[in-house]
């Protein structure tokens, strides 16, 4: 048997058990570990394995799910709420960041127009990956700092069609730099209206029909199906994996079922992207850095206040303030994994030689290894901008409240009802349920229900449910219940649950498993008989409540 790729794997997984905690521990991220791990056991360093060719096809695979992901993310209605923002800053974010990078490589490295416009473009994409996990771990999505950077990585999310169909227009030589944007401009319309059709009248129904036989192993094979298949039939007209899981992605962005989905990939993006990363570590060679150290440097120093110059300006005319326009900034100026794919793909269609290949990595990969002392420094600038508590946490304003949703899990006859009296409070909510044809009836209603199994952690994850104000657990199956509160209390311990419980014994389990409130039907149902019965006999409504008070007391002291 020949075992040589399974030790390629071996040492593959082991580089990254070793860097990534590593660089966990020293607060620098998860992604320069990954890339950092990959440099030292490519040919560059250590040398463990000198050919990358069987990596890349599995690193290939993780952009296709990665750019999946980044698809479903970019639904209308999130775009349309947030559109000043995402249209106005983040388009001119690129096109002015590209047009300057454009021109000063064509000046300095004396290219073709076609080709500094490709690396103008690229290079003005940052890190969506890398920010939004800092944002998330900081839990600053929401806040001031956070709503601009979110925008302008939405904008630049989206400006992935129309720049992986340039680079495959360009390798048509008679078409110029004009006719390269037009053409690209014609087809991402064309891909976007095929996306809205698509969505409508094919893939919803087929995944309604899908979710209704109950099984998650078909669920998650039609999930993966969707992404292979998609990607498949754009390269086969003569466009890119990348491309084609990217409109994989945006056919069921507006979805009922986006959450689930999201759940099923999420475990196999992570591996694969960072297997990604660390293939591109491995492709990376260190010999043409040390070789030209001092202009390799200067050219990252210039990406980054090219970048933060232009995003702080932009930010400024759009009623920012300063010290937030700077944070965005800094946050931002590195380039990304995005700029990464494009440029391998140029690559691999003989756009760019091999030099100017190497040297793009090297830029890019310094501006992302560097993207922790950025945030560090953008975080410390926003934190002095905003009013502090004694504690030093944030204080935490009207908007972000209204950005955490309360997380749903089931919307039954009870969900329902919970789901009505947040609205009379106009507190906002999202629901998930694996009734498919209630998630289709309450949608059509307009209701914020989405398809999914909320007794697994990445669907919770994909809701909100780490930053929620809190969950409610309405479920009718008792069994179901139990582990969705578990599963609740153990991924997400700060997040408060309240569930439903049958009655006084159930009511003590889920406390035991972790939930922060427990409602006995049971116990409710009596409260309520015995409160009818009692005004219908004349019996005062204070000794009433006095006495279905203290007998509420009694009942939940015993169950915890």
């Amino acid at each position: 048997m020949h075992t040589s790729y399974l030790i390629d794997i071996i040492i593959l997984l082991s580089a990254a058990v070793v860097a990534v905690p590593l660089f966990q521990y020293l607060k620098l991220g998860v992604i320069p570990g990954f890339l950092v791990a990959g440099i030292a056991i490519g040919p560059s360093g250590l040398g463990y394995i000198e050919s990358s060719d069987e990596i890349n096809h599995l690193a290939e695979f993780g952009v296709v799910l990665l750019l999946f992901v980044i698809g479903i993310e970019i639904n209308p209605s999130r775009l349309w709420n947030m559109k000043k923002l995402v249209l106005g800053l983040g388009s001119l974010q690129v096109l002015v960041t590209g047009g300057l990078i454009t021109v000063l490589v064509h000046y300095f490295l004396d290219s073709s127009w076609n080709i500094s416009l490709l690396i103008g473009l690229a290079l003005s994409l940052s890190s969506t990956a890398f920010v939004l996990q800092l944002l998330t771990e900081r839990k600053l999505l929401s806040s001031d700092y956070g709503k601009p950077s979110v925008s302008i990585l939405l904008l630049q999310d989206l400006a992935v069609v129309p720049l992986l169909a340039l680079v495959s227009l360009m390798v048509a030589p008679e078409l110029t730099v004009g006719e390269d944007i037009f053409f690209a401009a014609v087809e991402t319309l064309a891909i976007l209206t095929l996306v809205v059709v698509a969505a409508r009248y094919v893939l919803n129904p087929l995944l309604h029909i899908l979710s209704r036989s109950g099984s998650p192993e078909i669920f998650t094979a039609s999930a993966l199906l969707l992404v292979l298949g998609t990607a498949q039939i754009m390269e086969s007209v003569g466009l890119s994996l990348a491309m084609g899981a990217f409109i994989a992605g945006l056919l069921i962005a507006d979805s009922s079922f986006r959450h689930q989905i999201i759940g099923e990939i999420q475990p196999f993006r992570g591996l694969l992207l960072g297997l990604f990363f660390m293939a591109m570590g491995m492709t990376l060679n260190l010999e043409l850095f040390f070789a030209n150290p001092v202009s390799l440097l200067l050219a990252v120093v210039a990406l980054i206040l090219v970048k933060a110059m232009t995003i702080w300006g932009l930010s400024r005319v759009f009623g920012i303030n300063n010290k937030t326009s700077l944070s965005v900034a800094l946050l931002l100026a590195q380039s990304g994994e995005f700029a990464l794919v494009l440029f391998t793909l140029a690559s691999s269609l003989s756009l760019l030689d091999e030099t100017l290949f190497q040297q793009l990595l090297i830029v890019v990969m310094l501006s992302m290894l560097l993207t922790p002392i950025l945030e560090k420094m953008a975080y410390r600038i926003f934190i002095d901008s905003r009013r502090t508590s004694a504690s030093g946490m944030l204080d935490i304003d009207a908007a972000t409240l209204e950005a955490r949703p309360v997380i749903l899990a089931g919307f039954g006859r009870m969900g329902h009802r919970v789901a009505h009296i947040l609205n009379l409070l106009e507190i906002p909510y999202v629901a998930i349920d694996q009734n498919s044809a209630v998630v289709k009836r309450e949608r059509a209603e307009g209701k914020s229900v989405y398809f999914g199994d909320a007794q697994r952690a990445e669907v919770l994850r994909t809701v909100g449910a780490a930053n929620a104000p809190f969950v409610v657990v309405s479920i009718d199956d008792l069994e179901a219940a139990e582990r969705v509160v578990s599963t609740l209390h153990s991924a997400f311990p700060d997040t408060a649950v309240f569930a439903r419980a049958h009655d006084l014994a159930k009511s003590r389990e889920l406390s035991e498993l972790g939930a922060y409130f427990t409602v006995s039907e049971t116990l409710e149902a009596s409260a309520e008989l015995a409160r009818a019965a009692l005004l219908h006999m004349g019996t005062e409504s204070q000794e009433v409540e006095f006495a279905l008070t203290q007998f509420r007391k009694d009942y939940y002291e015993r169950a915890d």
